[in-house]
């Protein structure tokens, strides 16, 4: 049976960044994915329940969302579903998480354009680069943020955020 899964839905939170001590990088973040349904008494659509993901990406494409993806932007999210049970001393509930296989902005809101990630010898070759890591992932104190040496080529005219 394939737990595979699509939605899309609203960044919640900022993506939250870590490397392990094994080197693995992690990038998670809440996702609300809103429903809509169409009343037939009032003749119009009308906002049902939200469903609230925990959406996790491992690796290169932890890397990719920490410098993509910003709390309040649409997304696409596709991976393999997770439904778990916990409970503390206090509480007890189901979380639902998307171990991320690809993560994308949602077209139907925004315009994006492509950088793809490259090696710091594309950027001694003169080809224009992306701002650095550190500074477009807003990292404080306590933040990991990607590796030192990974670039940015810009692909398209001029890099545009998501509005």
């Amino acid at each position: 049976m394939s737990n595979s899964i699509t939605v899309t839905g609203i960044v919640a939170t900022t993506p939250r960044h870590l490397v392990t001590s094994a080197g693995l990088a992690i990038t998670s973040f809440r996702l609300a994915s809103g429903q809509r349904r169409y009343d037939r008494t009032l003749h119009s659509w009308v906002d049902a329940d939200t469903n609230w993901y925990t959406v996790t990406a491992f690796r290169h494409l932890a890397h990719n969302v920490v410098r993509s993806v910003r709390k309040g932007e649409h997304v696409l999210v596709a991976g393999q579903l997770r439904v778990r049970a916990w409970q503390n001393a206090e509480r007890s509930g189901t979380s639902v998480e998307v171990e991320a296989e690809a993560v994308g902005h949602d077209l139907s809101w925004c315009t994006t354009n492509y950088l793809r990630p490259v090696t710091a010898a594309a950027a001694v070759q003169g080809l224009p680069t992306a701002p650095d890591p550190a500074a477009v992932s807003g990292a404080s104190s306590g933040e990991t943020v990607p590796p030192a040496g990974v670039t940015t080529v810009a692909t398209g005219e001029s890099a545009v955020r998501s509005v």
